[in-house]
């Protein structure tokens, strides 16, 4: 590397430039507790470019503890045999599943996961822990600590090796971990989309860019796997939960003097969150798919898109804006909420069903409105579509204000719904046009223009059903290119529209008024392009003997040969980037699902067509009534027209919300609590399977002598352990390079086994 990085005594001064500090030399006599930060980065002489190789002189005993090194506080620190790893991987299992004895939720059904209940409060979001934090230091500290380890540019295969894992990712992770900060994942990502908008406009420096905006993706990835690892329960879920869906503003702790000023708004009443944003959006709108398709990132967005946690958004605009109650990041329990709780008809899964009801309804009355079609008049169907239709397009523009539209064009099915409202929005004005002035005319081409819109609804129901097919994800990237590539030649080719209808004009023997237009031309031309009709081909010399039928054959070439070998392979390898990539790609699409389905809108919680009731009456009564009245009458109104939904959300979540914790089996004799009564309809259809029994050996625990015989055939002690790692142990005896160092902790059980002779 050139620059700081190239040279090991660039930062012997301890310096702070690029956020740096002192780099002692590793002894191997010191304590390594608390040399964590700096033991990998000494360990190469200060050098922390991945091109030089270690020094031969570095072959002391190790010099990574895994007992110290990893720092588990639900493990003991002097034994951790496979029993550990086993209460670990039940921790993990224990926040998926609510038990009985857990039930110190509030009145709202919220709590913290830690025995204490959460109450909706008007104040930020957990002040303790974001406010006080400092996000522009954070932001400015890690800017500098990428540009001083990155100087060449790397792919991303090429950072997540090993090697570049020991000596720049793993150094990073170590630093800028702290598990009081949740800001740090946030930060990393702001300056992920800083480096991508810097990639755009310096060429000089653009693959650079690249690596650093990859690295910042990775190194926030390891940040938020290290709180899982560290956390446990409920409370370490509801940690990830603050670390991805807690608002930060970037200028949060600078000096006044930077502060750029705020404009707050008496009408959306957000108070401190109004302008902040969250690491989760930020992922979406810079990609950060890596990131997304961790298993940490994973387990709070599956949470979040269940309903296991709930929060009140930060939203860019609100229609109809209700704060006067703000949810905290929370754990929700539906045996303490109450019955007809209007919150859940903004939880992502609720959500997206209630939207494929939804637009069903909307074809279902298109279908029967274009069959009933009358020109001159509008019909009973055209008035239900009419009301309907304006509902469902009210719902779309809100979503787009409620986010922005870099998040809502990241949604699979945004453009096919943008183009219906589009198509709409014409039709309406057309017929309204039409019937105010009394030109049947414009009504009948209205109609006409609405019939354009069923190319668009039809297939717009497969996405919904199939969110997650290849097809419709590789479908959306292809129409882009396609689209982008299609205008690129259009523009191209209208020089040869140009030069052929100017030859047409100076043509004496054809004539101005008996050349043909432009939108002939046009047509002949589209039929070559696609190799449909040589039409144009045969008229080449009445533009001009010569320069005619050259023009058109060199357009031939041009876009029916080259243009067309050229799309389809840039559409060939879109799709094949995405097939490569499938599990990324399906998981980022869930989180922009996820994330795009928890509203803070009212208007939402009202179906079309009562939302443009709502939208005429709310907006103006806010003015009129205190913020606690409007929020009464805005429940209160939720709750009668959402009253049979609501009550089937509440019979649902009371059951199947969480999952069922597994049945301690009974010692002694007497039958199985799963052979006995109260099996329930679903349960006995499924015991009628061949394959019933698989499944069912697992949904009770092993009574407890057959655990206590377990344990004696197993025998889990640590001497066993270390028989089984005796083999990476001398290895990591006979050289202590960090790649042999981190080999163990790369093994299944190496995370929890602290090693022999620790």
């Amino acid at each position: 590397m050139s620059g700081p990085t190239s040279n090991p005594n660039w930062n012997r001064s301890g310096s702070p430039a690029y956020g740096t500090f002192t780099r002692p030399s590793f002894h191997p006599s010191q304590n390594s507790r608390g040399s964590n930060d700096s033991a990998v980065l000494s360990s190469n002489g200060g050098e922390v470019s991945p091109k030089r190789r270690p020094s031969p002189a570095r072959q002391q005993s190790k010099h990574i503890e895994f007992r110290k090194y990893l720092k588990r506080p639900h493990l003991m620190e002097t034994q951790r045999t496979l029993s550990d790893a086993l209460r670990s991987a039940k921790s993990r299992e224990e926040q998926e599943t609510l038990l009985p004895d857990e039930d110190y939720a509030g009145s709202d059904g919220c709590f913290n996961g830690r025995g204490e209940p959460m109450a909706s409060s008007r104040t930020a979001v957990a002040p303790e822990l974001t406010n006080n934090l400092k996000v522009y230091f954070n932001i400015h500290r890690i800017r500098r600590l990428i540009l001083a380890v990155i100087e060449d540019p790397y792919t991303r295969d090429q950072l997540r090796e090993p090697r570049m894992n020991v000596l720049i990712v793993k150094p990073l992770v170590d630093r800028l971990y702290d598990a009081d900060d949740i800001s740090i994942v946030y930060c990393l990502l702001v300056n992920r989309m800083q480096f991508l908008r810097e990639q755009q406009f310096q060429q000089h420096h653009q693959t650079v860019d690249l690596t650093r905006a990859n690295l910042c993706e990775l190194v926030a990835m390891k940040v938020l796997r290290r709180h899982d690892e560290e956390s446990t329960g409920k409370a370490g879920l509801l940690l990830l939960a603050q670390v991805l869906v807690a608002p930060f503003q970037p200028f949060q702790g600078a000096p006044e003097e930077r502060c750029p000023p705020r404009h707050s708004s008496e009408y959306q009443a957000q108070g401190d969150n109004e302008g902040k944003l969250t690491a989760l959006e930020v992922a979406i709108v810079s990609e950060s798919k890596v990131l997304l398709a961790g298993s940490a990132s994973q387990k709070v967005i599956d949470a979040v898109y269940r309903g296991r946690i709930v929060y009140t958004p930060t939203v860019y605009i609100d229609v109809i804006p209700d704060n006067y109650k703000h949810k905290p990041i929370s754990l929700y329990d539906p045996r303490k909420a109450p019955l007809l709780n209007q919150y859940r008809l903004m939880v992502p899964r609720t959500r997206n069903m209630i939207e494929v009801v939804q637009f069903v309804v909307l074809l279902a009355l298109y279908s029967w409105c274009m069959t009933m079609r009358k020109d001159h008049f509008l019909t009973g169907p055209e008035i239900a579509f009419l009301l309907y239709g304006g509902g469902w397009v009210l719902d779309e523009l809100a979503s787009i204000l409620e986010h922005g539209w870099e998040v809502h064009t990241q949604e699979l099915w945004a453009f096919l719904d943008v183009t219906f409202a589009g198509i709409f929005l014409i039709y309406l004005s057309m017929r309204f046009q039409g019937w105010i002035t009394g030109q049947d005319e414009t009504g009948r081409q209205a109609l006409d223009v609405l019939a354009v819109a069923s190319p668009i609804l039809f297939p717009r129901i497969a996405f919904n059903l199939m969110p997650e097919n290849m097809l419709f994800i590789s479908l959306r990237a292809m129409v882009k290119e396609f689209t982008a590539l299609s205008l690129i030649a259009i523009w191209c080719f209208g020089g040869f529209l140009l030069a052929l209808k100017w030859l047409s004009i100076s043509n004496p023997a054809v004539g101005y008024e008996d050349s043909p237009n432009s939108i002939t031309i046009s047509k002949w031309m589209l039929w070559i392009w696609f190799g449909l009709d040589g039409t144009g081909i045969d008229e080449a010399p009445s533009f001009h003997e010569i320069l005619g039928p050259t023009l058109m054959v060199i357009y031939a070439f041009l876009g029916n040969t080259l243009f067309l070998t050229v799309l389809v392979s840039i559409l060939s390898n879109t799709f094949s980037k995405i097939a490569a990539d499938a599990t990324a790609e399906i998981q980022f699409r869930r989180a922009v699902l996820t994330f795009e389905g928890v509203k803070s809108d009212s208007l939402f919680a009202y179906r079309p067509p009562f939302n443009l009731i709502a939208f005429l009456l709310l907006p103006p009564l806010k003015f009129f009534c205190s913020p606690r009245w409007f929020h009464k009458i805005n429940v209160q109104a939720v709750r009668i027209l959402n009253f049979p939904i609501l009550l089937a959300i509440a019979y649902y979540e009371r059951r199947a919300l969480w999952k069922p914790s597994r049945a301690l089996s009974v010692n002694g004799p007497g039958p199985s609590k799963r052979l006995s009564g109260g099996l329930g309809f679903w349960r006995s259809w499924k015991r009628w399977s061949p394959h019933a029994d698989l499944q069912a050996v697992f949904e009770e625990e092993p009574p407890g002598d057959v655990v206590s015989r377990i344990e004696e055939e197993d025998d889990l002690e640590d001497a066993i352990l270390e028989n089984s790692f005796a083999l990476s142990g001398a290895d990591r005896r006979r050289s202590g390079s960090p790649g042999s160092a981190m080999t163990g902790r790369r093994r299944r059980l190496s995370s929890v086994w602290p090693g022999p002779g620790s």
